[in-house]
């Protein structure tokens, strides 16, 4: 067999991460050759499971490097990036990892020949107040002008075994007494499946996607701030007061406990500057159909999937009764 009888071999680079993982394992299952560019190899051997014997490899990238970038890419004819930071920590800022990191990505790919699939997210904007969705749109804008063809996949919240959302409120309501509702809870979110991402990202692998177009991923139904905790308080079936967190209030706090060393903050001043705006599919990208339907995905309910990673979180975990039959 030669080099030009291998199925193609897409690099993905955070291939370990949240949304990473699912594409690594969307690819595999379509029989492509994957090269998974992470920070950390000794942590994604977990991945390797998800392919055939010898499909799936892991290679040591960092995007602040850019040498590391470029050597991550040879040889391939896709490159994924699922990169992308929540709040800063040490030298992994928002300028280094999802501007500068994503211009490195689309350089490398550009050098090789490769086709490009970056991974944004809705509230991306160059002139946004916040330095993430600064950074996720000033990428943008270098990948397009670097790679014209390239797919942006501008994904809302999105929810999965994983998340760093619905996760985190859950954990939340073992401990507090209360939840927090920043800024009244009126911020809008259209929740997306992690599945359901990763099933984008691999068609546009697919050469199925418009090359050159921004597309919004949200899943089928709009919720608010408020409703998406009042989900989590059912799902996990415990009853905890809603409390209003000024705007003000919760950047203060995240601002003091980001000082704090030891301990992770609950929120940071820029993602509660983020909150500010509404994180829905723009009628722009519904009526162009540059969304989960227009590409032939039937977006999944948050309710059909949230119970089976939060009941973890009940009282007594799988164990709980819901007073109906099991």
């Amino acid at each position: 067999m030669t080099l030009a009888d291998l199925p193609p071999l897409v690099t993905v680079f955070g291939g370990s991460g949240f949304v990473g993982r699912h594409v690594v394992r969307q690819l595999a299952k379509r029989g492509y050759r994957i090269r998974v560019a992470v920070r950390r190899p000794d942590l994604a051997g977990f991945l390797l499971p998800a392919g055939n014997l010898g499909q799936i490899s892991i290679v040591q990238a960092n995007l602040r490097y850019r040498n590391s970038v470029d050597r991550a890419v040879q040889g391939a004819q896709h490159v994924v990036n699922c990169v992308g930071i929540l709040s800063e920590s040490g030298r992994n800022t928002f300028d280094a990892v999802q501007d500068f990191g994503g211009r490195a990505v689309a350089e490398a790919a550009r050098s090789v020949g490769a086709t490009l699939t970056h991974i944004s997210a809705i509230g991306a904007n160059a002139n946004s107040a916040s330095s993430y969705g600064r950074t996720k749109g000033r990428a943008e804008a270098a990948i397009l002008s670097i790679k014209p063809e390239a797919v942006i996949l501008r994904p809302s919240i999105v929810f999965g075994p994983e998340d760093n959302f619905f996760n985190k409120f859950a954990e939340m309501s073992r401990l507090a007494p209360v939840l927090p509702l920043i800024g009244g809870g009126q911020t809008k979110f259209q929740p997306v499946y992690v599945e359901d991402v990763a099933e984008a990202v691999a068609r546009a692998v697919d050469g199925k996607l418009l090359p050159g177009k921004i597309y919004e991923l949200g899943g089928p139904e709009v919720l608010s701030f408020r409703e998406c905790l009042e989900t989590v308080l059912k799902v996990v079936d415990r009853k905890r007061p809603l409390v209003t967190m000024p705007f003000g209030v919760a950047s203060l706090i995240g601002s003091i406990a980001s000082l704090v060393p030891v301990i992770a903050a609950p929120i940071t001043p820029d993602q509660v500057r983020l909150l500010k705006y509404d994180n829905v599919v723009s009628k722009h990208a519904e009526t162009e159909g540059l969304t989960l339907k227009g590409i032939g995905i039937l977006p999944t309910m948050l309710t059909s999937v949230l119970p089976s990673y939060l009941v973890q979180y009940r009282q007594h975990g799988q164990f709980s009764g819901s007073g109906k039959a099991a």
